[in-house]
């Protein structure tokens, strides 16, 4: 981390996309797919019920979008969690353009087995069937130090008040 600076994306949405695939001469690949995140709220004026749908573009690579276009399919339900990343380029008219991207480093299949488009298989070492499965990205050597939290079993119960 520099400086006191963060970047970090946490979401949790619908693909809507099955994972586009892209692989390099060197054996690397990465995925993109989309995800959508909705908000729900009710305007005050009109009381009438609204809702917002946001879409990000996620992109995963190597062995992450090899597992995600294995056992993610459109609709289903996921956890992303990356970084910002905005891209610059040139169309081919010569037109300056922008893209906004989660570039993800981990993710967690939400969407049971039973209710994902190809059944899943057992892909990570979860013990319980009803675990969702996780994925995290090797590490690289700019977070050499950093240090992920623990994460958390189903039945353990936390003290937050909501």
């Amino acid at each position: 981390m520099a400086s006191g600076t963060l970047n970090k994306v946490m979401l949790i949405g619908h693909t809507g996309d099955d994972v586009k695939m892209h692989y390099f001469e060197g054996g690397g690949c990465i995925g993109r797919f989309p995800l959508a995140t909705n908000e729900d709220y009710v305007n005050r004026t009109t009381g009438e019920r609204v809702s917002n749908t946001e879409w990000h573009n996620i992109v995963v690579r190597n062995k992450a979008a090899e597992v995600c276009e294995k056992y993610l399919n459109k609709g289903d339900k996921v956890y992303i969690e990356g970084r910002i990343k905005t891209r610059k380029w040139t169309d081919d008219k010569g037109m300056e353009r922008y893209s906004t991207e989660v570039q993800c480093s981990e993710f967690t299949f939400l969407t049971p087995k039973e209710q994902s488009g190809t059944g899943g298989g057992g892909m990570q070492q979860q013990s319980s069937g009803s675990n969702p499965q996780q994925y995290q990205q090797p590490s690289q050597p700019s977070n050499a130090g950093a240090v992920n939290p623990p994460q958390m079993d189903d039945d353990e119960e936390d003290d937050l008040p909501f």
